[in-house]
């Protein structure tokens, strides 16, 4: 029986095996839901990262000329975390965008000052704005949203090989295009209780001129809060179903950025 022996070539390939998937899929863990919370431990996702990398390994076609330590090599790794990046952040921005609509109907309403330290960020967020983000959070694992993630991520390697993408600028403008179009429905989900609560306070602003003497800040505060929780319980359907459409489109979103043709500038 011989003994096994080992060259700098071997090695050299068997790390390479991992690191170039590595480095793709630390960057989806860096910016993906669930993935990227800051409750979960950084050596929790450093082992995540490495164990989806194994898993992810034999999907993955290296070219023979391209090594680690060499200028191709290190543009090739920054191109992998920028693109593991974009293809979690799409579906981030949607999360961001029901944030965005619950803080806009906590304005209106008058419950902006009812704010609560959202963990995962660190910052400050509204009742409003974390109950649509736990919304948000569910119906993505309800549909298996995180599932189909990895999925789009796996295929990656394949339609966006790794050293031959060349991602260009068409790549950076689909993900800022998403953004802004994200943003927008997250408008459009709070734009109907938006707009009752600006009739219930014009109409607020009539009853005040035509009796100056009732105290507005009195009775108005109160009448705000109960219409816009009367609003948010009539419209929780369609908020629900705004929300799930919100989620499928950043899904969809994904799997139109992971299909790019590669090479497109």
């Amino acid at each position: 029986m011989q003994p096994l022996t080992f060259n700098a070539a071997d090695i050299s390939t068997w790390v390479g095996r991992v690191w170039w998937p590595m480095l793709r899929v630390g960057g989806f863990a860096l910016t993906a839901p669930a993935f990227s919370e800051t409750v979960v431990p950084g050596l929790v996702k450093i082992v995540l990262s490495v164990s989806l990398a194994f898993v992810m390994a034999p999907l993955v076609r290296i070219p023979a000329q391209l090594t680690i330590f060499s200028a191709p090599g290190l543009l090739a790794a920054l191109q992998e975390v920028l693109i593991g990046v974009a293809i979690g952040m799409v579906v981030q921005l949607s999360f961001e965008a029901l944030t965005f609509a619950g803080q806009a109907i906590s304005m209106t309403m008058g419950l902006g000052f009812a704010t609560l330290v959202d963990p995962q960020r660190g910052a400050n967020t509204t009742v409003l704005g974390q109950m649509f983000m736990i919304f948000g959070i569910l119906t993505y694992l309800s549909i298996n949203g995180h599932l189909i993630l990895l999925g789009a991520l796996a295929e990656s390697f394949q339609t966006l090989p790794i050293g031959a993408a060349h991602i260009g600028q068409n790549f950076f403008l689909s993900v800022a295009l998403w953004g802004a179009r994200v943003f927008e429905s997250g408008l459009l989900i709070a734009l109907p209780a938006v707009i009752s609560l600006v009739i219930v306070n014009l109409a607020l602003g009539v009853v005040t001129r035509a009796a100056p003497q009732l105290n507005l800040f009195g009775i108005g505060f109160t009448i705000t809060l109960l219409c816009g929780f009367f609003v948010l319980m009539v419209g929780l359907g369609g908020i629900m179903d705004g929300i799930s459409g919100l989620i499928n489109g950043a899904l969809g979103a994904v799997a139109d950025l992971v299909n790019a043709p590669a090479g497109a500038h």
